[in-house]
């Protein structure tokens, strides 16, 4: 793993919870080794077939014994497979939804806690603080606002996360979970949209050789700090770069916020590694 010094934490497996089943399902295990110190989390999901299904957290929340089998079920595979923590991503919930997300986080927590598999960390969609309620989740150890998509690949052009937008969506969970129990999730990616179509996933090294074949500049937006460029097609690229990671982080950070999560590797700007090097050496990305 060629950065994987200067990471404290890499998520590294994924379990999806079984739309029949409701219990956990391999998806994938990792075989290549990281470093010695980092320490490897897995991911437990809802998401199958290109979408989340939120039904299962409802079947699971209305069934205590199915829910003690799936929460135990993925506590030992963690275990077993030597996952240090696990990451909850349970999206595409509605408000009514909140208290069984609670019990089905419960009961995880409980299970994970009991295998000495901690932390259990809960993704969260920043801007909804009605379903992913932080008094609800007080048993999941620490909560990831998922700080990207500030424009989305089916809306219009512009910057994946903005300082002021962060710094704005940070403020009421800093208020209600408290900092210590955050992790920022900032991305490391961008986007090109050309219309009609929904925009494609665009790496740093795709923009800055895109903008070059196509004879533009990547610029710096001044309102939000985002690189961009626009083809003579109109279509539009926005990324991110080691500069705006920098200032996300300085905001995460100004809100008392040391933790980090990187979404997603392979995408970044090289230059974001020194940053994030110096960081893992003090709380470090994860």
């Amino acid at each position: 793993m060629q950065h994987g010094t200067a990471l404290r934490v890499v998520i590294s497996g994924w379990l999806r919870l079984d739309t029949i089943t409701a219990l956990p399902v391999s998806a994938y295990r990792d075989t290549v080794p990281v470093p010695a110190g980092t320490r490897r989390y897995v991911l437990v999901t809802t998401y199958a077939r290109d979408r989340f299904h939120p039904e299962i957290i409802r079947r699971l929340a209305a069934d205590r014994t199915l829910r003690t089998q799936s929460a135990a079920a993925i506590a030992l595979w963690a275990y077993r497979h030597r996952y240090r923590g696990i990451v909850l991503d349970f999206e595409s919930l509605a408000p009514a939804d909140s208290s069984a997300l609670s019990a089905v986080v419960r009961s995880i927590a409980a299970a994970a806690h009991r295998r000495h598999v901690r932390p259990v960390t809960v993704a969260v969609p920043p801007a909804d603080t009605l379903t992913f309620a932080a008094r609800r989740l007080a048993a999941a150890d620490l909560l990831l606002p998922m700080l990207y998509d500030e424009h989305w690949s089916t809306g219009a052009p512009g910057p994946i996360a903005s300082p002021g937008w962060v710094r704005q969506l940070l403020a009421p969970w800093v208020a209600t979970a408290g900092a210590s129990r955050l992790v920022a999730g900032l991305p490391v990616y961008g986007y090109l949209w050309k219309a009609p179509a929904p925009a494609t996933v665009l790496s740093f090294g795709d923009a800055q050789r895109e903008a070059a074949a196509m004879g533009v500049t990547l610029d710096r937006d001044s309102a939000s700090a985002s690189l961009h460029y626009v083809r003579p097609d109109s279509a539009q690229g926005w990324v991110i770069d080691a500069e705006l990671l920098r200032a996300l982080m300085r905001e995460a950070e100004g809100a008392g916020i040391h933790r980090f999560a990187l979404w997603r590797l392979g995408l970044e700007d090289p230059a974001v590694w020194p940053a994030a090097k110096t960081r893992a050496g003090r709380n470090g990305p994860g």
